[in-house]
């Protein structure tokens, strides 16, 4: 497998209202296809370099980089060093329990 993610929090558990991983891509591991998220999320690069893409453009990131994506912005991400590439993603999951009142069914 050329990348996976180390979580922290439960993603079922909605005591939580975020995510924070870790995202390990061995050489020249990638996303092989471009995504969006509904949520706006921060990536921290912790080890290597990678080419990431952030809406057209194509960036070079390495370990230090910081970077905020909004909502939607279409990306992914090519790991370009001879070891690995991680980062720490945090995202908002935006999800709100259920209220039940005195008289809900």
């Amino acid at each position: 497998q050329t990348w996976g993610t180390t979580r922290f929090v439960d993603p079922d558990d909605i005591a939580h209202d975020a995510h924070v991983n870790i995202v390990t891509f061995q050489p020249g591991g990638r996303i092989p296809f471009e995504e969006t998220h509904v949520m706006e999320h921060g990536l921290y690069v912790l080890e290597g370099r990678a080419a990431y893409k952030l809406n057209q453009d194509w960036v070079e990131v390495e370990a230090g980089d910081f970077m905020w994506l909004r909502a939607y912005c279409p990306q992914a991400c090519i790991a370009a060093g001879p070891g690995p590439f991680r980062y720490l993603l945090y995202k908002d999951v935006n999800r709100h329990a259920a209220l039940r009142g005195p008289f809900s069914r």
